[in-house]
């Protein structure tokens, strides 16, 4: 690795490092039905009682799975995170003799971004669109694998939304 790398390498392990020691903070009020709010960010081993640590999209726990039950969508956030990881390992990159102001630019390949790249750069554009296409894609397929559990209704209830239809059909 050549110095930017290892500069870009050091700085990337220090701000885990400073996201992992300053994560952020609910306060869970009690007198407010134990609603879970927002308090900012403080240090992780400082945390006093009624504060829990926010958890994150992935590690969020939503009520206890049925067993033998596997939830599609953290399968997909966890493979649109894998795909990002991945889309950022490799970016395209182009020779740098073919660099031109034109609206498509050359492909030369994906390489591992802390390989030897002193003749090529990243093509910017592309890896827009690869970033974009991840996303969306994720988002997508995140939204039609959405659990469509069954929503518990009193036999009222039902009668009452029954009614509502036939008067407003």
């Amino acid at each position: 690795m050549n110095r930017t790398q290892t500069v870009a390498l050091a700085v990337t392990l220090a701000n885990l490092a400073l996201i992992l020691l300053f994560p952020p903070f609910d306060y869970i009020a009690i007198s407010r039905g134990s609603v879970a709010t927002f308090e900012g960010f403080s240090f992780y081993f400082s945390h006093g009682p009624n504060r829990v640590v926010n958890a994150w999209l992935l590690g969020r726990p939503r009520g206890a799975p049925a067993r033998g039950s596997f939830d599609f969508q953290r399968a997909i956030l966890i493979a649109v995170a894998l795909n990002l990881v991945l889309v950022m390992l490799f970016p395209p990159f182009e020779n740098f003799d073919k660099v031109t102001k034109a609206a498509l630019p050359s492909f030369d390949g994906f390489y591992l971004v802390f390989g030897d790249n002193t003749r090529r750069v990243i093509v910017s554009p592309i890896l827009y669109i690869e970033v974009i296409f991840v996303l969306v894609n994720g988002a997508i397929f995140w939204l039609l694998l959405k659990d469509r559990g069954r929503e518990q209704l009193s036999a009222r209830e039902i009668r009452r939304l029954s009614t509502e239809l036939k008067k407003s059909g």
